[in-house]
């Protein structure tokens, strides 16, 4: 029994149209995905419009304003002075923020903006954040200034439309350094200790729409307020799981871990520009930023009128938007849909047999056999970013998001139909397309089960695609023989079935190139082949009866070509730079000085100042990674160094006095034996402990920071258990290169990597700490 689902007189012009009504879906659900056009200056007062917003962010989202900056100042004073005029009650909280991590206790000193408005009969709290610092490589004029823009543009917009609710505008410091200003408004701020409902904006690229994509636990209430209130919801459950996967947080996350309820928005396309000069105000996006605002403006209004106190939930929902209409559930559905799902794919198995179309024995080895495909495309993928970044060594600090990256999108796309080619076609005859077509709807199926146990919010996206292709394919094998067009009847009822698959699953792959890029391609390029196990009925009417084996020739033959393509049209350009990673670090105790790349291939202009690998020139404990490239240097005069002091030492236990000199925004503290917990210390500001756990990788196990370091300097503390002697290494940084004697600016088409210490004059100074 190698039956097929269906069969048709004219094969091909049947599935050719199948195929082009998929691709309609396809194109019009990206299309409903796109953002907003921008307004002008002259909307209505009580409209959110990108052009007024754009006239703040020329004025402090022109330069980078790293933590401790003078730009992050000049920005500080404008944004309190803006708030004031407002008519908000503004002021700042200086305090120490801290981050732990492995081996590592970051620290700084932030100055949050804090603003707020009192409501006329409160029931709780609103609170808008976003943060007004910036990476030093760049203006971050996404990343974070268009939200602190449209924060003030949505206070202009109220004005004279008092809330009920108070008001909490929010603009954080230190975020880029490890959400330190988040984490000291929870911990010491009065209103960051109250709790409240939060909505929190951030940016991970230069433009695309403003996506909801995380909440906090038990979000029923807040999902319903955000499809209710926004006139153009975006965003979707799956986004939350997916966020989990990446090695990133924002402020949301120590403010809902405090216990704030809320929502987290960001716009991700343009990726390759995060983080980098090019996050600038000629690049973003006025869309992007017009939808921000009018999300802000719109959910500023419902939550701000809202009896907060009915806000929360017992249960969280799945969410997300199909044809256009936001679609929500509770997650008490998911397991029954997950179940319903599987029991559609069992009952078409069941029909398919009872109509002598497939065999146990082949159903159960196409449906083992259906892992095949998702394995191999997702390998196939990761092995063409391989093939890029040794073909072009700059790719690999981008981390895969590129600037021009649809003809390699394309490529994986072709590979994930290749896998599936190289798995269908020699099983085609052997078990039969009808035991391939329903075995391989096990995969969806189970995957769906599978999310129900481990990400509930993602399981929608697998569980509908296979239950409505199980329908659609027992309604074809139903209509088999019926009188009157019964072929195109079957046709039609597979393609419907099939609809849904269309528009879920490339839209999460094409997500998942925005957010993760090319050097996790293995994620969308899975997601792709799921579709295509869901359309294969589909696929077997376009495929030809002899010569099969010219189709995966052809297909791994288009793969190919793109690769070259891509390349061709992803150059290096003005317009679209590479990165390049270089810092400038002196020895003060030996007064020798090195240039040090982190570049796997430094390009020709990071070569005239590295040229090897030696680092033993570098001081104690500088080196990080096992790969550095290095120069000599000249030394520089005038840079400004660090000081230590030991105040004091009580069993493992060491106190001591730190500065950076004139001029260093920062210092970090290297440690070549682990440290289990540090505090710091400085005027004016209470105190900060944390615990540390694990080591740093390639470099020294212990490791201390301070952003922003006060020009007085601060008092650290470090636990370093059973060392009565060791050594630490202290690191005074300065932004910039320029002052280096014999330093050549970057030419255009080149711009820093985004590499935290990069751009740096690290001047160093090694201490010995004993016992006594």
């Amino acid at each position: 029994m190698t039956g097929k689902l269906f069969d048709v007189p004219r094969r091909g012009p049947a599935g050719l149209c199948a195929l082009l009504a998929l691709a309609g879906v396809i194109m019009l659900t990206a299309m409903a995905d796109s953002t907003m056009q921008p307004l002008p200056a002259s909307a209505p007062d009580g409209e959110f419009s990108a052009e007024r917003a754009l006239r703040h962010l020329e004025r402090f989202a022109t330069e980078p304003r790293p933590i401790g900056s003078r730009a992050g100042e000049r920005a500080r004073d404008y944004l309190t002075g803006q708030l004031r005029a407002a008519g908000l009650d503004a002021r700042v909280q200086r305090a120490i923020g801290v981050n732990p991590s492995a081996g590592l206790a970051a620290f700084g000193q932030v100055d949050n903006i804090v603003a707020t408005a009192k409501g006329s009969d409160p029931t709780g709290t609103l609170v808008i954040a976003a943060h007004y610092d910036s990476a030093a490589m760049g203006p971050g004029a996404s990343d974070d200034a268009a939200a602190v823009a449209a924060m003030l543009e949505t206070v202009r917009a109220l004005k004279g439309t008092p809330l009920r609710n108070d008001l909490v505008l929010l603009m954080s410091d230190g975020e880029e350094d490890g959400v330190l200003g988040a984490e000291a408004f929870v911990r010491e701020h009065p209103l960051g200790r109250a709790g409240g409902v939060l909505l929190n904006w951030e940016a991970r690229g230069v433009s695309g729409p403003s996506l909801m994509f995380q909440t906090s636990r038990n979000n029923a209430g807040l999902v319903e307020t955000f499809a209710n209130a926004v006139p153009h919801p975006r965003g979707d459950s799956t986004l939350g799981e997916l966020y989990r996967l990446l090695p990133n947080n924002t402020d949301f996350t120590p403010m809902a871990e405090s216990g704030f309820t809320g929502m987290n928005f960001a716009y991700i396309e343009g990726s390759s520009r995060y983080h980098t000069a090019d996050d600038s105000l000629a690049h973003l996006d006025r869309g992007s930023l017009q939808h921000h605002g009018t999300n802000m403006l719109a959910l500023t209004r419902a939550l701000g009128g809202a009896d907060l106190g009915a806000l929360p939930a017992d249960h969280d929902v799945t969410y997300f938007r199909i044809f256009g209409t936001m679609v929500t559930y509770p997650n008490a559905l998911v397991w029954p849909l997950a179940g319903l799902a599987a029991a559609a794919v069992a009952g078409l198995a069941a029909l398919a047999r009872r109509r002598r179309l497939v065999s146990l024995p082949r159903l159960a080895v196409a449906a083992a056999s259906g892992v095949v495909p998702l394995l191999l495309a997702a390998a196939l993928a990761q092995g063409l970013w391989e093939v890029m970044v040794a073909w072009r060594p700059a790719y690999d600090g981008m981390g895969g998001l590129l600037h021009r990256p649809q003809a390699f999108q394309a490529a994986v796309v072709i590979l994930a139909a290749l896998a599936l080619l190289c798995w269908y076609l020699p099983l085609r005859r052997r078990l039969g397309p009808a035991a391939l077509a329903v075995g391989a709807l096990v995969w969806p199926a189970a995957l769906g089960l599978l999310c129900a146990q481990v990400a509930p919010g993602m399981s929608y996206v697998l569980t509908l695609p296979a239950l409505f292709c199980a329908l659609g394919g027992t309604a074809a094998i139903l209509l088999r023989g019926a009188v009157g067009g019964g072929a195109a009847f079957q046709v039609a009822a597979v393609t419907v079935g099939a609809v849904v698959a269309a528009a879920l699953l490339p839209a999460l792959a094409r997500t998942a190139f925005d957010g993760m890029g090319l050097a996790l391609g293995g994620v969308p390029a899975l997601m792709l082949a799921l579709f295509g196990l869901t359309v294969l009925p589909i696929v077997e009417l376009c495929l030809p009866e002899r010569r099969q084996s010219l189709v995966p020739l052809a297909t791994a033959g288009l793969a190919v070509l793109l690769v070259p393509i891509g390349l061709a049209r992803d150059a290096f350009d003005p317009a679209n730079p590479m990165r390049t990673h270089l810092a400038y670090v002196m020895d003060a105790d030996a007064r020798t000085a090195s240039w040090v790349s982190a570049d796997v291939e430094p390009p020709a202009w990071t070569r005239r100042y590295v040229s090897g690998h030696d680092t033993t020139p570098l001081p104690p404990g500088y080196a990080r990674g096992t790969s550095l490239w290095t120069g000599r240097a000249p030394a520089a005069t005038g840079a400004a160094e660090p000081r230590v002091t030991v105040l004091g030492r009580d069993g493992d236990t060491v106190r001591l006095r730190v500065t950076a000199g004139r001029a260093a925004r920062s210092i970090t503290l290297r440690v070549e034996r682990p440290i289990t917990a540090a505090t710091a210390a400085a005027d004016g500001m209470t105190p900060v402990s944390v615990d540390v756990t694990g080591v740093r990788a390639n470099t020294w196990p212990g490791e201390i920071r301070f952003r922003g370091l006060p020009a007085t300097g601060a008092e650290i503390s470090l636990r370093v258990p059973g060392a009565d002697r060791f050594r630490l290494t202290a690191v005074a940084e300065t932004d910039g290169l320029q002052r280096v004697p014999g330093f050549v600016p970057r030419p255009k088409g080149v711009v820093a990597a985004t590499r935290e210490d990069g751009d740096l004059v690290a001047v160093t100074r090694t201490y010995e700490i004993s016992a006594r």
